[in-house]
């Protein structure tokens, strides 16, 4: 190049560099930038709460939620409004800067497009505008792209931290639920009949649209709540109310009481030969809980309109006939009850089967809620046993066939159900068990027999009439063992007694007490046999 030309080009390029400058730090820096922001800004919302976006995606067809923004969708956005900012910054360059402004600046025209009359004003704007308002807009475009790039950096760190603490959050609310449950031993367990299995996690419905969600806990629909496709948010842990929505078992798809994920479970089977007067018995421990519930020593209520609705009916039976019709389903469904004394409460599972349940092993195998017990309520019907009925005199006989008694004795009864129990709860030397003698009212009326004083030790009474095989097996196979004599004909129909009530609920009383609940001084002088073991409650 010869040095004539030199100094001109370096005294354009250096003015072309200081328009350039000018432009760029004055206008299109900025202006780039800030369009830059609102493109990423109009691409993050809508940020009006329920307006449709047709990015999220829609509830599932197996769980009616959808999937919660911060597990999938969050990331997918911040990506999305971040390219779509550097794409409208760099669109903003192509046009308006680059194929209107520039091409007119050197075509010798305005930049909006009118041509310049004067000859000497079209060569400036070629030769002393073009070149650096061209180099100031694409400065301005590199310099928007770089600080909004170090300004997505910074939101995506903060993104990324938001996107942590929810993942870190599921595992820790869940943990929270599960330790809370394990140091309140909640073992929620399905009250229906042939279900009878653990529910870790309840189907709850959406009070809106009845959806079924069988996934309501913090995990990928939601951390604190799950949007239903209706729209309706649903609380996912307990602490947030998820307990107020209505549950359903996730294998037999029946309703739970409300109790059931909250309140420590204790689990009572009544177990007898028929009519052995078991029924009978039931209706006689419900009322004393509710008797000693009218004075104020404990808070009693049914855990479901079914539960209140069953025992009403029965209540009517009694009042109208004297007598329980014989329990004739197979498999039982539990009658059940909150029971609260003082700041401590339990959802009592109290179990009434058919009395052939406990005929041969494979109907006691049946019997799938044995696996749950906490306690077994053994109902003794002595007036069964051969050896006791043959103790008796011609009077008795007749008096004890007008009692209707079972067609399988005490011990027959205890036979069948040990062993299965047993393989059942692989925990039977950690049960208690409550041994009941029925019947009291017409036992008092025999002269053959000694009569079984209340308050006495009613295991000494069954060894004195011939069933000493048994309080010893008791002894041996069980933790600890208790021994009640009672007439559920006084406790329940017409003008029932309430001392004789409270005497039927002693023996719920007491296995409430050994799971924790504060009700041994309201169970009485249930007399014991054998040394207990000292374990932990099961």
């Amino acid at each position: 190049m010869r040095p004539e030309y030199t100094v001109p080009l370096l005294a354009l390029a250096g003015w072309s560099w200081l328009v350039a400058v000018a432009v760029c730090l004055f206008h299109t820096l900025w202006g780039f930038l800030g369009l830059g922001v609102r493109a990423v800004w109009r691409a993050l919302g809508p940020w009006q709460v329920g307006r449709y976006d047709r990015r999220l995606p829609p509830a599932g067809p197996g769980e009616p939620a959808r999937p919660g923004y911060w597990s999938r969708q969050l990331p997918v956005d911040c990506g999305s409004a971040a390219a779509f900012g550097m794409r409208v910054i760099w669109a903003a360059f192509g046009d308006p800067w680059l194929h209107r402004v520039a091409r007119n600046l050197f075509r010798g025209r305005r930049p909006s497009g009118r041509p310049a009359r004067a000859p000497l004003y079209r060569l400036l704007l070629i030769v002393f505008v073009a070149p650096g308002t061209t180099a100031g807009a694409l400065l301005g475009a590199v310099l928007a792209t770089v600080l909004l790039g170090w300004a997505l950096v910074f939101f995506a760190l903060l993104t990324g931290l938001v996107w942590l603490g929810c993942a870190a959050a599921v595992p820790v609310l869940r943990g929270m639920e599960d330790g809370w449950a394990l140091v309140r031993r909640l073992r929620p367990v399905c009250p229906h009949p042939g279900c009878w299995r653990r529910v870790p996690l309840a189907v709850h419905r959406c009070p809106d649209c009845r959806a079924p969600h069988g996934e309501l806990r913090p995990g990928r629909y939601g951390v604190l709540w799950h949007e239903c496709g209706c729209g309706t948010r649903l609380p996912t842990t307990r602490m947030a109310g998820r307990g107020e929505l209505a549950a359903l078992c996730p294998y037999c798809d029946r309703f739970l009481p409300d109790a059931v994920g909250t309140t420590r479970v204790v689990h009572a089977p009544l177990v007898g030969g028929t009519s052995s007067g078991k029924t009978m018995l039931l209706a006689a421990m419900v009322e004393g809980l509710h008797a000693l519930s009218r004075n104020g020593e404990l808070k009693v209520e049914y855990a479901s309109p079914d539960d209140r609705r069953a025992h009403n009916d029965l209540g009517q039976e009694l009042r109208g006939t004297g007598r329980a019709r014989a329990t004739t389903r197979a498999q039982p469904r539990a009658q059940l009850l909150t029971v609260a004394r003082g700041r401590r409460r339990r959802l009592l599972y109290l179990y009434d089967p058919m009395g052939e349940s406990v005929k041969d092993a494979e109907r006691v195998r049946a019997q799938g809620y044995l696996a749950h017990a906490d306690g077994v309520i053994l109902v003794t019907d002595v007036l069964a046993d051969p050896k006791v009925r043959g103790r008796l005199s011609d009077a008795d006989r007749a008096r004890a066939a007008d009692a209707r008694p079972s067609a399988q004795g005490p011990w027959e009864t205890y036979q069948r159900l040990t062993g299965e129990l047993a393989a059942l709860t692989g925990r039977r030397a950690r049960l208690p068990v409550a041994a009941v003698v029925t019947k009291r009212d017409v036992l008092d009326r025999l002269v053959s027999l000694p009569v079984p004083v209340p308050g006495a030790r009613i295991d000494g009474w069954l060894s004195d009439i011939g069933l000493g095989g048994l309080v010893r097996a008791l002894g041996h196979d069980f933790r600890t063992d208790r021994y009640w004599a009672v007439s559920a004909g006084a406790a329940t129909g017409t003008g029932p007694l309430e001392s004789e009530q409270l005497r039927a609920a002693e023996p719920v009383l007491w296995l409430l007490a050994v799971s924790g609940l504060r009700t041994g001084r309201l169970a009485g002088s249930g007399s014991r046999s054998g040394k207990e073991r000292k374990c932990s409650a099961a």
